[in-house]
């Protein structure tokens, strides 16, 4: 049964895996940095927009130069 469904229109092993590197990895890369900056506070909420409008309408690049550079200008939790 399986074997039938990954068949079904011409997909194979080598498209699933391909179509897992193309779309699942960026979209879970885009998923992580989405989240994280959603629930974390920043020295200036206008950073923090401009976050959210690079990560939404640059996804991949977008989520790669936030989780290289944005997650520095988050403000650290003191504990108490």
């Amino acid at each position: 049964m399986l074997n039938t469904l990954l068949f079904i229109g011409g997909i194979g092993g080598a498209e699933i895996l391909l179509l897992l590197f193309f779309i699942g990895i960026p979209a879970i890369l885009w998923l992580w940095a989405l989240i994280d900056l959603l629930r974390s506070d920043f020295k200036n909420s206008i950073n923090k927009l401009i976050w959210v409008i690079l990560i939404v309408f640059l996804p991949v690049l977008g989520a790669i130069l936030y989780l290289l550079i944005g997650r520095g200008q988050k403000v650290k939790a003191s504990i108490q």
